[in-house]
């Protein structure tokens, strides 16, 4: 056993938690400015710091830091819920709504620079809001009151919490979740999806910003539209709808097969109200392509669209279609993302007239936001929060691998390949899901892949090409994918095949189990949420029909005694003796009990370490217990795939369990 200190990292996970992670930018309604919010991990004090900015466009001068951005704010999964901005109409106020003093508000701040301020009364959180298109009103959603929230959780405290179909089983249930960024008491509403205790009743108020008069109305009252043109609505598989500001035209993408890889995707503008008449893109940019997303260009027939390649890793491009002439142009090319950095999804670029504001991310360079030149894509930085990490990713060594298994699917991945060490090829670390942009740690963010190639094990994060229906086909495409990627970077001598990890979130952490299971490629492994196990059933089935038929869609299984054979092919906890490599479970408190069955069996054995992380929901999200994630992960791989020990005595213990884990490897006894 090699034991080093780990003092001097090329690329360490810290610097990767306190990445600056950008909203997608809003350009004022005059075309001059472009408004964007910046958040970075803190992780002395365990929190994020969001600051709103708004730049000129033409980049002639740095960013005007113009607010507090507050606490972000999560959806029930964890995921970072999209800053919503809006623009007055003379470009001078920003609107936005923020976590700010434990209270969620509307908050005006002036684009100059010289101060904002709260809108909102603050008796109870702030949902969501609507500027007039005049500008001199705003109408906005609020929940029950904080203090009727409050009293609702003390009174259940008080008095016991009864235990129907909404209670999250499975997690601690007085004030154990994030809810508007504190510490809530957590009811289930649609599937394990967390909703308040005190309900999701919304009421809505106007507030006339002339002279911060308010009272109750009906709803948010949106600038009446026109109706969609007829023609629209006989389009079948309509996925998108995007109508021209302030026209009479509609840009409409249509898809079919959307849980497969060769779905067809159409895009087409409706002309005109009534009946209306269809166009669509026939121009070889726009046939047959993965197009994801439209926006109109401002006072001209343009319409912009985005595609998003699976056999190009993602990578987006930009296209202008000219309604009038019919003639579709390039504007931008990239190898990574171009509408948003794609931690957890795309995002959108800002629209001016002539220019582009986007946050572009890639393999190798963390996201930064440029500016982009609609008629000739030329690219100019405004704001680069993240310089010097992409100084030192810059000699790692990265690249889009795209191979096919035996059954000729194709498969992509982003490879961030480790050097030889005399002459002897790396271990490869796998996770499977899915990876844009700057893929950071992959889906879920855990494991810290340019940290891990840093350190001698190559990394590769594979797309997931496809979902289908069926269990069985699903897990056995990424165990396909995975096993095919292994034969071809061994074939070229890139990487050991005796020495590979794997490790997911999800649906990554259930290809993961699965790859365990049915076959011996992994020679260690890191889960970050539980699989579908008998213990997952029985707590989900309190739920009810909705979670039985999920199940049923999705997994093909029923109760344990009505399916048992698809429950023996898909339930680690029915086949112990097939999960030969020690496995990491970093889990999240509001899931962890759902994989007691086979979790506990594998701890007595000395074949998992387990983790449970408090109030974390399905992603993890503080800094601190991200970076414990990370760190812990690079720790695993390194004893396992390279014999590697780190030699701070804080984790004396961690090692020490972890050679008694390898002592007791066992010998699996099911064939695979």
């Amino acid at each position: 056993m090699l034991v080093l200190p780990l003092t001097a990292w090329a690329t360490s996970p810290r610097q990767l938690v306190e990445i600056a992670d950008f909203s997608s930018p809003v350009v004022s309604p005059d075309g001059r400015s472009v408004a964007f919010r910046v958040s970075r991990a803190s992780i002395e004090r365990n929190t994020y710091d969001t600051v709103w900015y708004v730049q000129a466009m033409d980049g002639a001068s740095p960013p005007c830091r113009v607010a507090d951005g507050g606490v972000p704010l999560l959806d029930s999964a964890g995921i970072p819920v999209p800053a919503q901005a809006a623009w007055s109409p003379d470009s001078r106020w920003l609107y936005y709504r923020a976590h700010l003093e434990s209270r969620v508000d509307v908050w005006r701040a002036a684009a100059d620079g010289t101060g904002a301020r709260a809108m909102t009364d603050g008796l109870a959180d702030v949902q969501a809001f609507v500027l007039h298109p005049d500008g001199r009103s705003l109408r906005y959603s609020v929940g029950p009151s904080r203090e009727a929230v409050l009293l609702a959780e003390q009174r259940e405290y008080e008095q016991g919490i009864r235990l129907d179909r909404s209670a999250p089983l499975g997690q601690p249930l007085f004030r154990s979740g994030l809810t508007e960024g504190r510490l809530a008491t957590q009811r289930l509403g649609q599937i394990f999806n967390r909703v308040p205790l005190a309900g999701t009743a919304v009421r809505w108020r106007s507030l006339d910003l002339e002279t911060g008069a308010s009272r109750e109305v009906a709803g948010p009252e949106r600038a009446p539209s026109p109706a969609l043109p007829d023609v629209v609505a006989s389009l079948p598989h309509v996925w998108q709808v995007e109508r021209e500001p302030g026209g009479h035209r509609v840009a409409v993408l249509t898809r079919t097969g959307e849980r497969s890889a060769h779905r067809e995707i159409a895009l087409y503008v409706a002309h005109g109200g009534g009946a209306g008449h269809l166009e669509r893109c026939t121009a070889p940019a726009c046939m047959g392509q993965e197009i994801s997303g439209v926006q109109w260009r401002p006072d001209s027939d343009e319409l912009l669209f985005t595609v998003t390649r699976y056999e190009a890793g993602f990578a987006q491009s930009i296209y202008r279609w000219n309604i009038a002439t019919g003639e579709v142009q390039p504007v931008i090319a990239s190898t990574g993302m171009l509408a948003g950095e794609g931690r957890w999804a795309p995002g959108a670029c800002g629209v001016a007239r002539d220019a582009l504001a986007c946050v572009t991310a890639e393999a190798n360079r963390p996201p930064r936001l440029e500016r982009v030149d609609l008629r000739t894509g030329a690219r100019v930085v405004l704001f680069d929060p993240n310089a010097a990490l992409a100084q030192a990713l810059a000699t790692l060594d990265t690249q889009l691998l795209r191979w096919t298994d035996a059954d000729g699917r194709t498969f992509t991945g982003q490879l961030y390949a480790a050097p030889r060490v005399d002459g002897v090829p790396p271990p490869l670390f796998i996770t499977y899901y899915r990876c844009m942009g700057f893929v950071r740690g992959g889906s879920g963010d855990e494991w810290p892949l340019a940290s891990l190639a840093a350190h001698g094990i190559s990394t590769l994060c594979i797309n997931a090409p496809s979902f289908s229906s069926d269990a069985a086909e699903r897990y056995g495409v990424g165990l396909s994918a995975v096993e095919s990627a292994i034969a071809l970077l061994a074939a070229d001598g890139r990487i050991d095949p005796a020495r590979v990890g794997m490790g997911g979130l999800s649906f990554g952490s259930e290809v993961t189990m699965w790859t365990l299971m049915h076959s011996s490629l992994i020679s260690a492994a890191s889960l970050a949420s539980p699989t579908t196990s008998q213990m997952y059933y029985l707590l989900g089935s309190n739920l009810g029909e909705d979670f039985l038929s999920l199940l049923q869609s999705n997994w093909q299984l029923g109760a344990p005694d009505a399916t048992p054979e698809q429950w023996q092919r898909i339930s680690p906890a029915s086949n112990l003796d097939k999960i030969a490599a020690p496995i990491l479970m970093q889990l999240p408190e509001q899931e962890y009990m759902h994989g007691l069955d086979y979790a506990i069996p594998l701890m007595r054995a000395d074949r998992a370490d387990v983790y449970v992380f408090p109030h974390a929901a399905h992603n993890k999200v503080q800094p601190r217990h991200k970076l414990a994630v990370y760190t812990r992960n690079l720790d695993w791989f390194r004893f396992w795939l390279l014999g590697r020990e780190d030699t701070a005595p804080d984790k004396a213990a961690q090692y020490a369990h972890w050679r008694r884990m390898r002592e007791r490897l066992p010998t699996p006894t099911a064939s695979r």
